[in-house]
C-alpha cells in the first residue's frame, strides 16, 4: 500500500525514521514568524517571546500545502491539532476532499486529534503501528478513532500568558500562574485546554498530575508520553512519581518544538497518557 500519514507539527512529532510520514508546519506570529519545523531554534524563541509584549498568535498550514505532503499516496491518514483550538482540520478536509475528487480510487482519512502535543503524537504512532499490521483502510480508521477514546491529556503550566493572549483561557487564570510558585493544572474537554488546579509548588503539581492520571483510569504497563518546554526536571519527578505507583509504566520524554512551545512555555509540561475511557475524546 503507498501510503502517508500526515501531521500537522502540534503534533510535536517533526520526523520519523519512516519516509511515509510528513510534518506540516504550524506558523507562530509575533514580532517574527517561527515556522514550526526542524530548523527552527526553540530556544531562542522562547527567550524572544518571553521579552515581547505584543501582539501574538499561530497560523495553520493551508490547503495547499496539506495537499502537497498527500504526495502521491494512495492512501492518506492525516492528523490535526483540535478542530477547537485551530482551522487545520479543516484545512486538511478540504484537502482530502480535493485530492480524492482530483484521483478517483484513492482515500483519505483525516482525524481530528481533540489534542495536541503527546496525546496527538501517540494517535500518530497508533496509525503507524495499525499500517505496519497491513490491515484494510477501514480497519485502521475503525481501530485508531477506539484508540483514541482511551487516551488522555494533562497540562502543568508556569505560564499562560500566551494562551491568554490568543483567547485559549482567562486573563484571570493567567495571572495567578507563577505567582508564589503556583501551577496550573487541567486537561482537554472537546478539544480544548481546561484549567483545573492550582497546585502551588513543583512537589504538590506532581501529586496532583498523578491523581488526576488515576482518575483518568491510567494502568500498570500503560503509556506516560511527556513533552516540556525546558522542564525536564519536573518531567523526570512526574515520571518517578507515576513508576513508584506504577512500575511497568512505559514513558517517552521528549522536548516541545515550537508550536507547543509557544503554548506550553518555560517550564511546562504536556502529558499524554493511555487509560480508561475518554468521552471528551468521542467524536
Amino acid at each position: 500500500m503507498n501510503y502517508k500519514i500526515v501531521s500537522d507539527s502540534s503534533s510535536n512529532v517533526l520526523t520519523m525514521d519512516d519516509p511515509c510520514f510528513v510534518s506540516v508546519p504550524l506558523k507562530i506570529i509575533a514580532q517574527k514568524e517561527y515556522v514550526d519545523d526542524a530548523a527552527c531554534d526553540v530556544a531562542a524563541m522562547v527567550e524572544d517571546l518571553k521579552k515581547y509584549k505584543g501582539k501574538s498568535g499561530s497560523s495553520c498550514p493551508n490547503v495547499g500545502e496539506w495537499l502537497e505532503a498527500f504526495g502521491d499516496a494512495d492512501v492518506v491518514f492525516g492528523v490535526t491539532i483540535s478542530k477547537n483550538l485551530s482551522g487545520s482540520y479543516n484545512a486538511a478536509q478540504q484537502a482530502a476532499q480535493a485530492y480524492m475528487e482530483a484521483n478517483p480510487g484513492k482515500r483519505v482519512h483525516i482525524f481530528d486529534s481533540m489534542s495536541a502535543g503527546p496525546e496527538q503524537a501517540m494517535l500518530v504512532d497508533k496509525i503507524r503501528e495499525l499500517v505496519g499490521m497491513g490491515l484494510p483502510f477501514e480497519s485502521i480508521c475503525a481501530q485508531a478513532v477506539e484508540y483514541q477514546n482511551h487516551t488522555h491529556i494533562l497540562f502543568c503550566l508556569e505560564s499562560l500568558n500566551n494562551l491568554a493572549r490568543n483567547g485559549r483561557t482567562s486573563l484571570a487564570v493567567a495571572k495567578l500562574a507563577g505567582v508564589l510558585g503556583i501551577r496550573v493544572v487541567g486537561d482537554a474537554q472537546n478539544g480544548q485546554i481546561v484549567p483545573l488546579h492550582k497546585p502551588r509548588g513543583a512537589k504538590k503539581a506532581t501529586a496532583v498530575l498523578v491523581e488526576m492520571m488515576q482518575e483518568r483510569g491510567f494502568y500498570d504497563g500503560a503509556l506516560l508520553r511527556v513533552a516540556h518546554c525546558f522542564g525536564d526536571e519536573a518531567a523526570f519527578a512526574l515520571r518517578d512519581a507515576v513508576l513508584e505507583k506504577y512500575p511497568n509504566t512505559r514513558f517517552v520524554l521528549e522536548p516541545t518544538t515550537a508550536l507547543c512551545s509557544f503554548y506550553a512555555e518555560a517550564g511546562g509540561l504536556m502529558i499524554g497518557i493511555e487509560g480508561g475511557y475518554n468521552e471528551n475524546n468521542h467524536c
